[in-house]
C-alpha cells in the first residue's frame, strides 16, 4: 500500500520536498536577511495553508474559523515567548541578523507531511475525510503551522522597530 501511494505521488511533490529541505537547511545557519525576505515565507505559507483548507473543505465557515484561530494562537505564542530569540536589526544596513534554527525546517516538513497525509486520505476516499472532526482538526493544524511563520516574522519586525527607536 505504501509503495502504491508513493508511486502515485506526482513528481513535483518530490521536488517540493527537496526545495523545503534546502530552504530549511539554509535557515539552520546564522545569516542576514532583508525585510522583504522576512515577509515572503510567512506570506507564502499563509496563502498555501488557506488554499489547503479551501481546496480540501471548501469555504466551510467552521474550517475557516478554526484556521484563523490557529494562526492567531500561533502568532500570540510567538509574540509572548519572543521566538525566535537573538534577532538583531541593523538600521544602517536595513537587515536582520538571524541566529540559525532548525525550527523552520521542522515546521516546513511537518506542514509537508500533514498536507501529504491529508491528500492521501482524500485521494483514497477514506471515510474520515468527510467528517466534521477531520475538517476541524486539519483546519486548526494548518492555521497553527502557518501562524508559526507569521509569528516569527512579527517578532523580527518588532526587533526592527525597537532598534530604530533606540537610535
Amino acid at each position: 500500500m505504501l509503495f502504491e501511494i508513493i508511486r502515485n505521488t506526482p513528481r513535483w511533490v518530490f521536488l517540493l520536498f527537496i526545495v523545503l529541505l534546502i530552504t530549511g537547511y539554509r535557515q539552520s545557519r546564522e545569516r542576514t536577511a532583508s525585510r522583504r525576505s522576512i515577509t515572503i515565507l510567512p506570506a507564502v505559507f499563509l496563502v498555501l495553508a488557506l488554499y489547503g483548507v479551501v481546496s480540501a473543505f471548501g469555504t466551510d465557515p467552521v474550517g475557516l474559523t478554526l484556521w484563523a484561530f490557529g494562526v492567531t494562537l500561533s502568532v500570540a505564542l510567538h509574540l509572548k515567548l519572543a521566538i525566535p530569540r537573538g534577532v538583531r536589526f541593523s538600521p544602517e544596513r536595513q537587515a536582520f541578523h538571524l541566529p540559525g534554527s532548525w525550527q523552520p525546517l521542522i515546521i516546513m516538513l511537518a506542514i509537508f507531511f500533514a498536507k501529504y497525509t491529508v491528500e492521501v486520505i482524500r485521494a483514497r476516499q477514506l471515510p474520515i475525510a468527510d467528517t466534521a472532526v477531520f475538517t476541524a482538526a486539519v483546519s486548526l493544524l494548518y492555521g497553527l503551522f502557518s501562524g508559526v511563520f507569521l509569528g516569527r516574522a512579527m517578532v523580527m519586525w518588532r526587533a526592527a522597530q525597537l532598534s530604530q527607536v533606540r537610535t
